[in-house]
């Protein structure tokens, strides 16, 4: 499961910050400077990305054994400026180690 905890943090915090870069910076470019080519660099970069977040959410969610609200819930923090951040700390720091103490190994 360290594995999956791994690639998870890692593109949660990928996704992050190219939300934020599109909400941020690209948002305000094209519609306060009629300049799209943050927007049309990094969004859909961010589609694909999200995408492999989704992917690599579910694999940590099943091998967890989290109930299918949580992995909902963590899911959609990838649609969310700054919550990324927050559920990406919450799975490594709370829920992962509480799974990792209940399950026998």
């Amino acid at each position: 499961m360290q594995g999956a905890l791994t690639r998870y943090r890692i593109i949660a915090w990928i996704v992050g910050v190219c939300l934020l870069t599109l909400v941020l910076v690209g948002m305000p470019l094209k519609y306060l400077a009629d300049n799209d080519t943050v927007v049309a660099i990094v969004g859909p970069a961010h589609g694909f990305l999200f995408m492999v977040y989704l992917v690599l959410t579910f694999d940590l969610a099943r091998r967890a054994g989290w109930p299918f609200l949580r992995m909902l819930l963590v899911m959609a923090a990838g649609t969310i400026p700054f919550l990324s951040f927050w559920a990406e700390r919450k799975v490594s720091h709370a829920w992962v180690p509480a799974d990792l103490a209940k399950s026998p190994v």
